[in-house]
């Protein structure tokens, strides 16, 4: 059986939150990381956001989160604990993402919508996996792409 932790790193949008923990517990992802400013489940007062409800349908219920302000220490933890660590990023170094496989504990981490995962957390990374693009776009939102991200490396 395979283990991910999902982390999302300084992601703004409370819609794209809320959906990437709806995919994330129908892949099975055993724990969510939010870092930074990524909305959280509950607001600042530990009230049930409904917004995040709207959007995520009780999945926040089901899989287990966090909320930290730092990704350095939380990376060396991970990899202590023998996950491997893929950023979802396009950069000069990424492979495609059908290149990594066998991965059977893995941290995932996709980012912000506008910056994406920062250059200081990819240095950090084991694999840098990019999704290929065949269309005119040259990149998905974060939920969608970390659907698909999700589905390659879970199967």
């Amino acid at each position: 059986m395979k283990e991910c932790i999902l982390v999302l790193d300084n992601i703004r949008s409370v819609e794209n939150v809320g959906s990437i923990f709806r995919t994330a517990e129908g892949f099975g992802v055993s724990r969510i990381i939010l870092v930074g400013i990524t909305p959280a489940p509950l607001d600042r007062f530990g009230r049930k956001r409904k917004d995040f409800a709207r959007v995520s349908l009780g999945s926040e219920k089901l899989v287990g989160w966090e909320q930290i302000k730092d990704l350095g220490f939380k990376i060396h933890d991970l990899r202590m604990g023998g996950f491997k660590i893929i950023a979802l990023e396009q950069h000069k170094n990424s492979v495609e993402l059908n290149k990594i496989k066998n991965l059977n504990k893995f941290a995932l981490i996709v980012g912000n919508e506008v910056n994406g995962v920062s250059e200081e957390v990819l240095t950090m990374a084991d694999n840098i996996a990019e999704i290929p693009m065949m269309g005119a776009k040259e990149s998905l939102n974060v939920s969608v792409a970390t659907g698909v991200a999700l589905y390659h490396l879970m199967k």
